[in-house]
């Protein structure tokens, strides 16, 4: 078991939960824990363990304060030795520091379900000198509703205990405590320690609907056998987690405190989803659903997407079950049409769209770490009617065998500039009615898979004949999308096939008509904006004529339910193509509203227009231009937190936009740069996303859902799983992957500037820049120097 030593300044996340694996947490109702070493704030000044109970309290925090002949101290600035980190898992931690001279302690914290947490403070006497100690559990509650924390009894016990939103927060301790004399209402006990002396106390807060609940709960938890659960967690997380040791520290912590955070997001199946799924950020804030099931959530708890759940499998590369459970989750909710839900959740959520096509692809994956062929049989009827499913015309509207999204939300970039309504500066196009390279690459890839499931289950070659001619319908359609110019790839329209630049070919204020009098030499789709100020009073119509008489030509009416609301107003696309426009009439508009008619634009171009690298489908003189003229050029792609979503920003307003960094678009993009031999970029890509990673473990000890691709700094909500370390990547990077703990593939060299060592159940690789040596659990070697790829095994 390693030992950390890890103090304020390196990475940290200090964010503790109940953990699935251990016990069932409360899905409704989880309340989340996060330690605190000290703050500016003279409140905040101790080591502490703060929560709101999911925004049912302003703040609770349990502290701890050391008193010695009358000096009391709190603060870990003040401190002899300030707090070093020892161990931690996602419900358990250790911490190490010297309060007073000569005075050793080591406090654990430990959340062992959903409705508790607690603490074990273990004191040394390292003096010659027979000390008095006093040691107090200190706590403080803000209240929404109810009452502050007070001293009272329970039982004849002393204890603390207050109301916030209709739980009952209590404070037991071990040892027969009274009340300390304040500031802060606490716990205290008396310890006398004489030369080398050690004296342990456990306490625990519990917070169900009564005193008397939260009593009982608080001095069970306090009485369970520590060593023992401590151990239990030790194993389990041995045996689920890479310890991966680089050249770099603070590599290494966020690798690991990566994987810790990953499996904190999950919780147990429930009767909507059969097996363990998880939530997109834990922290303080989350947990608790005020209608009681989980219908209120957010999206980042409302269910499992597919592109996340791809994400959480790679960091969890010890772990490879975890692919599985979740494979099934969506397999569930296989319809009678063969579509999977794109976002089921635990209290009975669903996306209501089809699944993005990546679920084969991770099935695949999943079999190549486990050789778990039974899952594969099991599963292959379903996943080959899920991808069928994708070319029914309600996907693939014009039947031309390459399938549009149905909603921005399945592509895993909702703020996308072309299709997203949110924000001012974005146009709102109707995502049906383009061939997206992203979707076109994914479905490809779903092939591919499809077609090696088969191979290895035996099935006859007729099977996936009809695969393959699908997959080269949609090869076609991609490589219709490349722009040489730009070596990109490029959203065209759905029925023409073009790529079209915005302009504005009418407008107007109010109702009545406008006359453009434009042509064009091939049919273009429209976009109509309309700028008003109370968008939800507004039940507009607009009729586009291709002449002003309505009697010859196209007409097309947009009634007002077709418009999409949108910042500063309404949008809509015609579903018609114009080769030219006479006349555009309006009506159901007030005097200062404004109506502007554009030309479509799809010319902007995001990170997810590279995913046909990652399937597999330029030649290589194009994946060649496409890396070398895109993702590694630093006006571009190439920036130093990673690849940002946006080549250009379309407005100064958009920066947190173009220049996020979202990991599980970095990951699948790395991958591709993997498969066409570009290693070095591979790792040079790596390092940048860890240095964004990093950077806010160290500043604010959180992950965040996306980092700014030239500052670093976070952006959106913490600890957000799309921000953590990229393990896997890593680890493919790498050239290593760990098919069991007696067999491992290894395949190129170690490209970063340290070797690496990795364990994992007995199992150690250490990866040097010339050589790798593998030792397996009974103490045999094997050294590799290749670079081509080879299996070892015991």
């Amino acid at each position: 078991m390693r030992d950390w030593s890890l103090s304020p300044g390196d990475p940290l996340y200090l964010t503790l939960a109940a953990d699935a694996r251990l016990c069932k947490p409360d899905y409704v109702n989880d309340h989340i824990w996060e330690v605190e070493l000290g703050a500016n704030d003279p409140e905040r000044a101790a080591i502490s363990l703060y929560t709101t109970f999911g925004l049912r309290a302003r703040s609770m925090r349990l502290s701890l304060r050391f008193t010695e002949n009358n000096v009391a101290v709190t603060d870990p600035n003040t401190f002899f030795t300030k707090p070093s980190l020892r161990r931690f898992f996602p419900n358990f931690l250790t911490l190490d520091f010297v309060p007073l001279e000569n005075l050793h302690v080591s406090t654990e914290f430990w959340v062992p379900e959903s409705h508790a947490v607690a603490g074990r403070v273990i004191l040394t006497n390292k003096s010659n000198a027979v000390r008095q100690i006093k040691l107090e559990v200190c706590a403080a509650l803000a209240p929404l509703d109810g009452q502050s924390i007070i001293p009272t009894q329970q039982q004849l016990v002393n204890i603390l205990a207050g109301q916030t939103s209709g739980i009952a927060p209590v404070i037991f301790m071990t040892g027969g405590p009274k009340h300390g004399p304040g500031p802060l209402p606490s716990l205290m006990l008396d310890l006398e320690l004489g030369p080398g002396a050690t004296r342990q106390i456990t306490f625990a807060e519990a917070a169900l609907d009564t005193v008397a609940m939260s009593f009982e709960l608080a001095r069970h938890s306090a009485a369970r056998p520590w060593e023992a659960e401590r151990a239990r967690i030790e194993l389990l997380d041995a045996s689920q987690v890479l310890d991966i040791r680089t050249g770099d520290p603070d590599w290494d912590a966020a690798f690991a405190f990566s994987q810790k955070a990953a499996h904190g997001l999950f919780f147990s199946g429930s009767e909507h989803l059969p097996n363990p799924s998880f939530v997109n950020a834990r922290h303080v804030d989350n947990g608790f659903s005020r209608k009681g099931d989980g219908g209120d959530y957010p999206p980042s708890w409302n269910g499992q997407s597919p592109l996340e759940a791809y994400y959480i499998s790679s960091i969890l590369h010890g772990a490879p079950h975890i692919a599985k459970n979740l494979l099934l989750n969506f397999l569930s909710t296989q319809d009678e049409d063969g579509e999977l839900d794109n976002k089921p959740g635990l209290g009975a959520q669903r996306g209501k769209l089809i699944a993005a096509p990546i679920l084969v692809s991770l099935a695949w994956k999943y079999y190549q770490a486990t050789q778990d062929e039974a899952f594969l049989a099991e599963s292959f009827p379903k996943l080959i009617k899920f991808f069928w499913a994708w070319f029914s015309s309600a996907h693939d509207r014009n039947r031309d065998g390459a399938p549009e999204w149905d909603h921005i939300l399945q592509t895993g970039f909702d703020d996308n500039p072309v299709f997203d309504v949110w924000h001012p500066w974005s146009q709102g196009l109707d995502i049906s009615l383009v061939h997206s390279p992203s979707l076109e690459a994914m479905l490809y890839r779903e092939a591919q898979s499809i077609v090696k499931i088969a191979k290895q289950l035996g099935k006859p070659e007729e099977e996936t004949m009809l695969v393959l001619a699908q997959a080269e319908t949609l090869k076609k359609s991609i490589i219709a999308s490349w722009n040489a110019n730009q070596s990109f790839y490029s959203y065209r329209d759905r029925e023409t096939g073009l790529v079209s630049t915005g302009q504005i070919i009418a407008k107007k204020k109010g109702n009545g008509n406008a006359r453009p009098k434009v042509e064009f030499e091939a049919g273009v789709r429209l976009l109509v904006e309309i700028q008003t100020k109370s968008p939800a009073a507004k039940r507009p119509e607009v009729e586009i004529s291709e002449y002003f008489t309505k009697t010859k030509g196209e007409v097309e009416t947009i009634l007002g339910h077709q418009f999409q609301w949108r910042t500063g107003g309404l949008v809509a696309t015609t579903q018609k193509l114009f080769t030219r426009v006479g006349r555009v009439s309006v009506t159901g508009l007030d005097e200062k509203d404004k109506v502007l008619v554009k030309l479509i634009d799809t010319t902007g171009e995001d990170l997810t227009l590279a995913l046909p690298l990652w399937a597999g489908i330029p030649e290589t003189q194009q994946a060649n231009a496409l890396i070398g003229r895109n993702l590694m050029t630093a006006d571009r792609f190439d920036r130093p937190f990673g690849f940002p979503s946006l080549a250009v920003s379309p407005n100064p307003d958009a920066d947190t936009v173009s220049m996020s960094v979202t990991l599980p678009w970095n990951q699948l993009i790395g991958e591709g740069l993997l498969a066409y031999g570009f290693r070095a970029e591979a790792t040079r890509l790596t390092a940048h996303l860890m240095n964004g990673v990093i950077q806010n473990l160290k500043q604010n000890r959180s992950f965040y859902n996306r980092y700014h691709a030239e500052k670093g700094t976070g952006i959106g909500e913490r600890n957000s799983l799309h921000g953590f370390a990229p393990v896997g990547l890593f680890m493919q990077t790498l050239g290593v992957t760990i098919l069991s703990p007696v067999k491992v593939k290894l395949e190129g060299k170690n490209l970063f500037p340290w070797p690496v060592t990795i364990k994992y159940k007995g199992l150690t690789i250490s990866r040097g820049l010339e050589q790798t040596v593998v030792t397996f659990s009974n103490g045999e070697s094997v050294i590799v120097k290749e670079e081509q790829a080879c299996i070892v095994e015991m």
